[in-house]
């Protein structure tokens, strides 16, 4: 019983350590308070003034469209590669899953400043455009795309791509009506990753980004250094609708991952 307790208080510690700081800034966030610390009266100013600033709301949707335009990209060339890997020999998998595994465990900074020198420096592009942007942020997330929908492929009988030969399908048929359904999940999972990646990404934007676009993250930090007290304000709301939608989109999955479950029992 002592035991249980204990268990139980670790956990609550742990869910209030990760998750308080967060909740406290979405309390303030419906408050007239201009400082975390002075709690004022109850009021929605902040969503007002970040649903009504072109400001804030060019930044939202140019950040939107930039994460779900590299995720498409990202899911693409990862589950291609993952397929294409599965299928490949012994050696080549493991020197294109050890290869994989750089861009996953290098530093952010080290991806930012390689693209940016690739890009710009040698090759001459831009950089007022979004290619070296793009580029960056596909870097990012791709392998991790990869690690999703391996996985898949790895539980998925591999006979299935023979027996729809056999049954007469031909290789592009079997590879989108047989495969592909079955991958589904692990490429949802990591099209949705590759979008929080793109979302969260500071350093890649920073070394890459044209000089008149902001990212959320590139926005906010900019934002602690001088920006209007309403501005940073409405930032706390920001951080509450992420939030709110994160948590929204997890309880979807985890309940259709439930009903799949009792289906399948």
């Amino acid at each position: 019983m002592k035991k249980k307790v204990l268990q139980s208080a670790w956990l609550v510690f742990i869910l209030l350590f990760l998750y308080l700081p967060i909740l406290i800034l979405a309390v303030y966030s419906f408050t007239e308070s201009t400082m975390i610390g002075s709690l004022r009266a109850f009021s929605l100013h902040n969503y007002k003034t970040l649903f009504t600033t072109p400001e804030l709301t060019d930044m939202i949707w140019g950040t939107v469209f930039l994460a779900v335009g590299v995720a498409v990209l990202s899911t693409v060339l990862g589950t291609l590669g993952a397929v294409g890997v599965y299928y490949s020999g012994q050696g080549l998998r493991k020197s294109i899953e050890f290869a994989n595994q750089i861009p996953v465990v290098n530093s952010d900074v080290v991806t930012g400043f390689s693209v940016c020198v690739l890009l710009i420096v040698f090759f001459g592009v831009d950089k007022d455009t979004y290619i070296p942007l793009v580029v960056g942020q596909t870097v990012l997330c791709t392998p991790f795309v990869y690690l999703s929908v391996m996985p898949k492929l790895k539980q998925m009988d591999g006979d299935l791509y023979v027996a729809a030969l056999d049954l007469g399908c031909t290789p592009a048929q079997a590879l989108w009506r047989v495969i592909f359904r079955e991958l589904i999940p692990g490429i949802l999972s990591g099209f949705m990753t590759a979008v929080t990646l793109s979302l969260d990404d500071y350093f890649i934007a920073t070394y890459t980004k044209p000089a008149t676009f902001n990212t959320i993250s590139t926005y906010v930090v900019n934002a602690t250094r001088g920006a209007r007290t309403e501005i940073k304000t409405a930032l706390w709301a920001l951080s509450t609708v992420i939030f709110v939608l994160v948590v929204a989109f997890v309880a979807v999955m985890n309940l259709g991952k439930g009903k799949e479950s009792r289906a399948d029992g």
